[in-house]
């Protein structure tokens, strides 16, 4: 893409990518527990979690939690404590499987029959930045009307194709789109 950068932050700029700041911005609207994993508390509610149902048993073992359900209960029931690459596992489990359960009511509500979501771009942070090299960059906004292939992205994990779908986006910024690439924060409502 000719507008994409190579050597960002080479004078000093500070930002994310785009694509990473909107997956940020779904974590938080996909609201998932806040108690660490690490403790008991938030273990056990992410157990229950991906336990409650056979169907979420199924997409926790798709998603990678291998442990048996012998191991599962003796963890609930405080026999047993799993170890850190169990942990790891629960945690990825856990928002794996709620990135797919909240995907289709993201998506409805992003869309929102058609109208789409305002998405508001802040621009990338230029305060190191020498005076001569400093670009004139201002907060934009920009109506998203198709979210299919950012949530859907977002919801497998693949942080490829969900920058290959922002980007999709952001053209509609003109020709300055790349200088959106990199950003301080997005913000939208769902």
């Amino acid at each position: 893409m000719p507008e994409r950068n190579i050597e960002f932050g080479k004078y000093g700029a500070r930002g994310t990518k785009g694509h990473e700041a909107v997956a940020r911005r779904l974590d938080a609207l996909a609201g998932f527990i806040s108690t660490p994993v690490t403790t008991r508390r938030g273990l056990l509610a992410r157990l229950r979690y991906l336990t409650r149902t056979e169907h979420a048993r199924a997409a926790a073992r798709e998603a990678g939690l291998t442990a048996t359900d012998r191991t599962i209960k003796a963890w609930l029931d405080g026999k047993r404590t799993p170890s850190k690459k169990s942990v790891e596992r629960i945690e990825n489990a856990y928002r794996t499987v709620r990135r797919n359960n909240v995907a289709r009511y993201l998506l409805g509500r992003l869309n929102s029959s058609g109208r789409g979501t305002r998405v508001e771009i802040h621009p990338l942070n230029q305060s190191e930045v020498p005076s001569p090299r400093q670009r004139v960059l201002e907060y934009r906004t920009l109506n998203i009307r198709q979210w299919d292939a950012i949530v859907q992205a977002w919801a497998r994990g693949d942080s490829r194709a969900l920058d290959d779908a922002w980007v999709e986006q952001i053209v509609d910024l003109g020709s300055q789109w790349g200088q959106y690439e990199y950003l301080t924060s997005v913000g939208f409502a769902a």
